[in-house]
């Protein structure tokens, strides 16, 4: 076999294929009013959350009913992007703007994936204006203050660089099997700090976060971790620790005495039950 038929087929085979952009830092986003009290209301998402997305299922995966949102609902998750959309997050307090876009994003991939439902992969919807190497997130989907914004956007450009935590990544569900849960309940300025945290403990402590296979213990991960490495921790080391601090006593303490290497992997089937 020819050397560069072995490398393209290297590189098709290897989920570092799909790396995420890096995080570009968007000034225009970074403002906000922390004299502002108000809140922004995400009413509408929540009750559709706690409609259709199945906590415990047998995966161990939430999934979202996508078959069986209802055409008033569809409408209904329209009407919240729609107003959502037409808020300036910037005349509000940080904590309101990160509920903001975490539930924009989230909002905008049910929308998508329900508008190309059936779908079997979330990688493989074709939108018009997506580069064709990214599947579909980096289609404008949405306008905010007279700027159009792609999912690549709110992650990469806005999230990402301007807030500088990783949980934030915990929050985002792209709808595929291996990505974080997508939660049951809106993100509100006030619970963030707990729904983040939960969802990166609940992610990392199940097997297609963080686990340990075969005899001789090789740790897999999920290609979160490698897309965003640098979001996560400064090394190797540091990021084993990371692990660590969310893993349940037992995971943890394999963790922190780990030396070998890191497989990752990742599905992008869609989290339908």
């Amino acid at each position: 076999m020819k050397p560069r038929l072995i490398l393209l087929l290297a590189l098709l085979l290897s989920p570092s294929l799909f790396a995420a952009p890096s995080a570009q830092y968007w000034a225009d986003w970074d403002r906000s009013d922390e004299l502002n009290p108000a809140t922004i209301d995400h009413g509408s998402w929540d009750g559709l959350l706690r409609k259709y997305v199945m906590v415990g299922h047998k995966s161990g995966i939430n999934r979202f009913r996508y078959g069986e949102v209802s055409p008033a609902d569809k409408v209904r998750l329209d009407s919240y992007i729609e107003a959502t959309s037409g808020i300036d997050p910037r005349a509000y307090s940080r904590a309101e703007q990160l509920a903001y876009w975490i539930n924009l994003y989230n909002a905008l991939t049910v929308k998508l994936v329900l508008d190309h439902y059936p779908v079997t992969k979330v990688d493989s919807i074709k939108v018009a204006g997506a580069d064709a190497s990214d599947g579909p997130w980096s289609a404008k989907l949405v306008k905010v203050a007279g700027t159009d914004l792609s999912l690549d956007d709110i992650e990469d450009r806005i999230l990402r660089p301007i807030w500088k935590d990783h949980r934030v990544l915990f929050g985002l569900a792209c709808a595929g099997l291996g990505c974080p849960d997508i939660q049951p309940e809106a993100c509100t300025g006030p619970n963030s700090r707990e729904l983040l945290s939960n969802a990166g403990r609940a992610f990392i402590n199940s097997d297609r976060g963080i686990s340990i296979a075969g005899t001789k213990g090789q740790l897999r991960a999920s290609s979160l971790f490698d897309w965003y490495e640098s979001d996560f921790a400064a090394d190797h080391k540091a990021l084993l620790k990371l692990f660590a601090h969310y893993a349940e006593d037992r995971k943890a303490l394999y963790l922190l005495g780990y030396t070998g290497d890191i497989q990752y992997h990742h599905d992008w089937t869609l989290n339908a039950p």
